[in-house]
């Protein structure tokens, strides 16, 4: 009696931990849901998986399908914030409750870190924080950072047609993480980066506050312009000075192939494109052409330009820095600013810059894996030849060299935590995209990009080796759950960012000693290096 009386109590005792074990998420959804509530008004949107518009709302800012699979993990619940007050109350909750937070503006974060994690995480999709104020006398604008770098282009254009902005080419971009990052695009040569024209910013603190560039301090602001903004807090808005641009400009865009001297061209732009005057920004996408019928595929560069002026002045430019390319008038187009944008968009010229608002790409998604490097001398012949054949080997590979110099080169590599400036001749993004479905079309299209990745070592930069924090690599290492040690996470810290890291994890301990705003590449903290001067 006396045995059976113990099995009894501890089969109670199992049972009710079992329950208990099971209840446990449960309840702390709910409890999540009343801080919500406690904190802003009723009115915050929130998705739970048993939403209707859930998968939806999740779906609709994913661009790598490599991370929309049934197996990619989902969110506990989706805010998308519609005052600055959700998202202090996402920020607030989250950290009580230790559900991480994950930060989407535009979704085009390469490895998915904006809307996946392996741990139990919360999205704040800023989607409908978009508002975009310009001041066309003072030459500034205010932009929240849910906006898009086309929603941004079309308010410019509506309010001045001689002021633009030197951001990104792809217009469903979001402001947060293209301008936390660094941000470039056709007027980088001329005007730098998005980040070196950032003059303020509004800012949600680990705290739950709101603060401003006076209020955070020029450390705070000087990391969140380059140095990502979701190690730091949630960056609401920024204030941005606008570039002057002329009312006239000239776009070209000259294809070339292998069989037509596209490899000599290449390897001569690589002496000229940077030491061109900086109105001048020309670069080359290169992909394989044909790439159905295997016999007959070559490589193709694509010479795509923007010039601040007229084609009459381009010309004699060409004619004097790059003659090998042959420029005639009848390659050019001239055009106003924001035409250009719609040009390099993929859009028609003559259609209204309302387009740009449109949040859905231009194009269908892929599955696709991204990396880049940084080159500081012209690549050889041969080593250009290797990389043609290694191209060849894939059906949709591109590469996207970005000359450097003029503006770039002028500023300082410790301005910003972005530190990629005088020295570097190009930046080359490589892709791969696929649309096969399944896990053995990823393996298989990933191992592709790091064999050629592996083969460029002899031709990039050395000592580190750098990459652009825009182009999120995860293979140059992550931490599980953002929990990284500083010399692990120095591995992809010193790529991203050379000597501006440590000043980032100085900033970081001091303003998040606990790493709660953190992910596979966040930046970490040395608690005692928080209490430091």
């Amino acid at each position: 009696m006396k045995t059976s009386s113990i099995a009894l109590l501890v089969l109670f005792h199992i049972i009710l931990s079992l329950a208990s074990s099971f209840a446990t998420p449960n309840s702390i959804h709910e409890n999540f849901l009343q801080c919500l509530s406690l904190h802003s008004d009723p009115s915050i949107p929130i998705f739970t998986p048993n939403t209707s518009s859930y998968s939806s709302i999740l779906q609709f800012s994913v661009r790598n399908l490599r991370f929309s699979t049934p197996t990619t993990p989902k969110p506990e619940l989706i805010i998308t914030a519609l005052h600055e007050s959700h998202v202090q109350a996402a920020v607030i909750c989250s950290r009580k409750y230790a559900l991480q937070l994950r930060i989407r503006s535009g979704g085009h974060d390469y490895e998915g870190l904006s809307y996946a994690s392996d741990v139990p995480f919360v999205i704040v999709d800023l989607l409908n924080l978009q508002s975009v104020s310009v001041d066309a006398e003072k030459g500034t604008a205010w932009v929240q950072t849910g906006a898009t770098t086309g929603q941004l282009y079309h308010n410019i254009a509506m309010k001045s047609k001689t002021y633009g902005f030197p951001a990104g080419i792809c217009p469903t971009v979001g402001i947060g993480g293209h301008f936390s990052g660094g941000g470039y695009g056709t007027l980088l040569r001329k005007y730098g980066l998005a980040a070196d024209h950032i003059v303020d910013a509004r800012l949600v603190n680990v705290d739950g506050k709101i603060l401003d560039r006076k209020s955070m301090g020029e450390d705070l602001f000087w990391s969140i312009r380059g140095g990502g903004g979701a190690s730091f807090g949630v960056v609401l808005s920024f204030k941005i000075n606008l570039v002057p641009v002329p009312p006239t400009v000239t776009v070209f865009r000259f294809n070339k192939n292998l069989e037509e001297g596209a490899a000599a061209l290449v390897e001569r732009w690589q002496y000229v494109a940077d030491k061109l005057p900086q109105d001048l920004f020309i670069r080359i996408v290169i992909t394989v052409e044909n790439s159905t019928q295997r016999e007959e595929r070559t490589i193709q560069a694509s010479f795509q330009a923007l010039f601040l002026g007229g084609v009459d002045k381009l010309i004699p430019i060409m004619e004097q820095g790059f003659p090998e390319l042959g420029l005639t008038h009848a390659n050019c187009t001239e055009l106003s600013w924001i035409q250009s944008v719609l040009y390099f968009a993929g859009f028609p010229i003559n259609v209204s810059s309302d387009v740009l608002v449109d949040r859905t790409p231009l194009n269908p998604l892929d599955y696709f894996k991204a990396k880049s490097d940084y080159v500081t001398e012209p690549i050889s012949e041969t080593g250009l030849e290797g990389i043609w054949k290694r191209l060849l080997e894939e059906n949709r590979p591109r590469l996207t060299l970005s000359p450097y110099g003029g503006r770039m080169s002028e500023i300082s590599e410790s301005a910003l935590p972005f530190p990629h400036r005088v020295g570097n001749i190009y930046k080359i993004q490589h892709m791969v995209f696929w649309r096969e479905k399944g896990l053995k079309a990823s393996r298989e299209h990933i191992a592709w990009m790091r064999r050629l990745f592996r083969y460029l070592i002899p031709y990039v930069s050395k000592f580190p080796r750098s990459a652009y924090l825009n182009y999120r690599d995860l293979d140059l290492g992550q931490s599980k759950n953002g929990t990284a040690s500083y010399s692990e996470a120095k591995a992809w810290g010193i790529k991203y960012f050379k000597n501006n890291f440590d000043r980032l994890v100085k900033v970081k301990s001091k303003v998040d000693p606990d790493n709660f705003f953190r992910n596979e590449q966040s930046i970490p903290t040395i608690p005692s290096w928080g209490k430091k001067n």
